[in-house]
């Protein structure tokens, strides 16, 4: 059997479905199930078992020896959200608690970290393993990522096989239910389709123009291919980014959305709130060097293939569901 952790969210969802066309049909889902608009991400999915969050570990000392590989997926995302402890029990606190089970019982494991550890990119944003202990992420989520990376390294005790992926900037379908947490191009996207313009943030620094600050936009198929290159592998234990590789400007990704939604591009700018201006990031790009030295060469999606086929497939054509 194979566990997902956040089964019911946008990646776990997804990597489902992909386990699920490989043949992987003994899949234990695990996650709060209370929110029915994430639980529709799994109503195409063949899963086994459905067990809740607050329960798995308890169904885990029961059924490990029957449990082949998991994924721990499953995290509180919102970056707005600034109370410590929330971060500690979901984040780190669980997926401490992950490790040592995988330890115990010689499970390999891949887990979700995320580039927001590298906060203002002050130190690169280079996956060395060296540099990790030293980065300084913006928020509690951020850190709360930041903790468990820098404890899984200093861990004497290690699954045999495990994996930390730090993701960049996810879009894809299945993020339906995320709200103001959804991608950049999801909100891009139904922008468009109910006004037929879009708005930017203003830079306010000197060195970046209107529209021109960069991220490094990941597709989600690209990251569950990596996830099932690391599932399949399983050697080469460590912290890896997962990006694109390639940063890419804002406007860059809004020209996309107007090109694929065939709709005439009409893009404004508005100012960056003062809230979030001090701590807004100009800049991130994975250096994906470290995962393609250890045998992985799958091309990614450009930019405008990934919103192509996210928006002309999914968004635009009306098949929500990956």
């Amino acid at each position: 059997m194979i566990v997902v952790t956040g089964a019911a969210g946008f990646i776990g969802s997804c990597l489902i479905r992909t386990l699920n066309a490989e043949h992987f049909r003994a899949i234990i889902a695990v996650d709060d199930f209370s929110h029915p608009e994430k639980n529709k991400n799994l109503a195409q999915a063949v899963v086994r078992q459905r067990v809740e969050r607050d329960h798995f570990f308890t169904w885990l000392d029961t059924h490990h020896e029957t449990v082949e590989f998991i994924f721990h997926i499953g995290a509180r995302t919102d970056t707005t959200e600034f109370n410590r402890a929330i971060f500690d029990r979901l984040n780190l606190g669980y997926s401490q608690e992950i490790w040592k089970k995988c330890v115990a019982y010689q499970i390999p494991l891949v887990y979700a970290s995320s580039a927001a550890t590298y906060g203002l990119g002050e130190k690169g944003y280079d996956d060395d393993e060296k540099i990790i202990p030293n980065l300084k992420p913006l928020n509690p989520y951020g850190q709360s990522k930041q903790d468990f990376d820098v404890w899984a390294l200093h861990n004497p005790e290690k699954p045999f096989f495990w994996a930390g992926l730090k993701f960049f900037n996810v879009y894809g379908p299945n993020e339906y239910h995320k709200g103001r947490m959804a991608s950049v191009v999801w909100h891009a996207t139904r922008q468009i389709k109910e006004t037929g313009a879009m708005h930017l943030f203003r830079s306010h620094r000197p060195d970046f123009h209107d529209g021109e600050q960069m991220r490094d936009f990941v597709y989600v198929k690209d990251v569950l291919k990596v996830c099932m290159f690391l599932m399949h592998a399983r050697k080469h234990s460590g912290i890896y980014n997962l990006g694109s590789g390639k940063a890419r400007t804002f406007l860059d990704l809004a020209r996309a959305v107007f090109l694929s939604l065939d709709v005439p591009e009409n893009i404004t700018f508005i100012d960056t709130p003062a809230a979030i201006r001090q701590t807004y990031q100009y800049f991130t790009e994975a250096n994906m060097k470290k995962l393609t030295s250890i045998g992985y060469a799958e091309p990614f999606y450009t930019l405008e293939a990934g919103i192509r086929d996210y928006v002309t497939g999914y968004l635009k054509s009306g098949l929500t569901y990956f």
